[in-house]
C-alpha cells in the first residue's frame, strides 16, 4: 500500500510530485500514466513506481491526487469509482470541478480535498489554495494534507466559493508574470542589453520584489513608493504604466480567468 498516488502525470502533476520528493520518499508514491514510454522515463528519473491502470493506482494509495484535465474527469471517475473507499482521501486539482460533483460520482461518504496549485511547485515555490471539510479528517490526516502541499511551497485554506478567485491570483497568474518578464526584457533588449542578460535581470528583479512583499510585510504600494524618487526615472515609468492601463489589464485578465472558471463550474 502506497501513501500517495497520482492519476495523471502532466505538467502540474509532475511539478507537484517532484516537489513532494523533497519531503516524501519515492517508495511512498505511485502514479498512473497510460503512455508506457513516458511513464517509464519519468519513473526512471524520479524512482517513483508507476502503473498504467488508473483503477490499480486508485486501489493502492490512501491519498489519491487527481492530476488530470477537467474534461477527463467523467471518464476517469467512472473508471475508478469501484476502487475508491471511504478511508481514502481524494485530492482534486482541476479548475471548475466542485466537491459535490465528485461526491456524486464517487459516493457521498468519500472525503474530498479540492486544491489549486501552480507550476512553481516544481522548484518548491508553489502556491496552493486548498479547501476541505475540516470536521471529517483526523489530526493526523490534516497534517499529511498540509505536508503534501507545503512540500512544494505555501498553502492557504479558503472556502470553496473562493476557489475561482484563487485561480486568478495564483493558479493562472504565473503565465501573466512570465509575460511581464518577457516584456520587461524586450524593453531592455530594445536599448542594447543582450537577451540572456535581460531575461536574467528581469526574472531576478521579479523574484526579489516578490520576496520584499512576503518578507517585509509592507503594502506593495509602500514598497513601490520607496523606489519612486521625486522627478526620477521610476515615477516616469509608473506614470506610463498608468497611462496605458497596466493595472486595469491585470484586473481584466483576472476577470476573464474567473468568468471561465465559473462557466466550467456550471457545466
Amino acid at each position: 500500500m502506497k501513501s500517495i498516488g497520482f492519476i495523471g502525470m502532466g505538467n502540474m502533476g509532475s511539478a507537484m510530485l517532484k516537489g513532494m520528493l523533497q519531503v516524501f520518499e519515492a517508495k511512498e508514491l505511485v502514479f498512473s500514466r497510460k503512455n508506457k514510454e513516458k511513464a517509464q522515463k519519468f519513473s526512471e528519473e524520479t524512482r517513483v513506481d508507476y502503473v498504467q491502470s488508473n483503477k490499480e493506482c486508485a486501489s493502492m494509495a490512501k491519498y489519491l491526487i487527481l492530476a488530470i484535465k477537467p474534461q477527463l474527469f467523467p471518464e476517469v471517475l467512472e473508471e475508478i469509482k469501484t476502487e475508491v473507499k471511504e478511508n481514502q482521501i481524494i485530492i482534486s486539482i482541476a479548475a471548475g470541478i466542485m466537491i459535490q460533483e465528485l461526491k456524486e460520482a464517487l459516493g457521498a461518504g468519500v472525503r474530498i480535498v479540492r486544491a489549486m496549485p501552480n507550476t512553481p511547485a516544481l522548484l518548491g515555490e508553489g502556491m496552493t489554495g486548498v479547501c476541505y471539510d475540516n470536521s471529517v479528517y483526523t489530526e493526523g490526516e490534516k497534517i499529511v494534507i498540509q505536508n503534501i502541499f507545503q512540500s512544494f511551497g505555501k498553502m492557504q485554506i479558503v472556502k470553496e466559493n473562493l476557489m475561482n478567485a484563487v485561480i486568478c491570483v495564483s493558479g493562472s497568474s504565473p503565465a501573466f508574470v512570465y509575460q511581464f518578464i518577457e516584456a520587461l526584457a524586450d524593453g531592455a533588449v530594445k536599448y542594447g542589453l543582450t537577451r540572456q542578460a535581460a531575461y536574467e535581470m528581469a526574472a531576478q528583479t521579479v523574484l526579489g520584489a516578490a520576496k520584499m512583499v512576503l518578507e517585509t510585510g509592507e503594502h506593495p504600494a509602500v514598497l513601490k513608493d520607496k523606489v519612486c524618487s521625486p522627478g526620477g526615472t521610476t515615477i516616469a515609468g509608473v506614470a506610463a504604466l498608468e497611462e496605458y492601463g497596466f493595472r486595469n489589464s491585470i484586473i481584466k485578465a483576472c476577470d476573464k480567468c474567473y468568468e471561465k472558471a465559473e462557466s466550467m463550474s456550471k457545466k
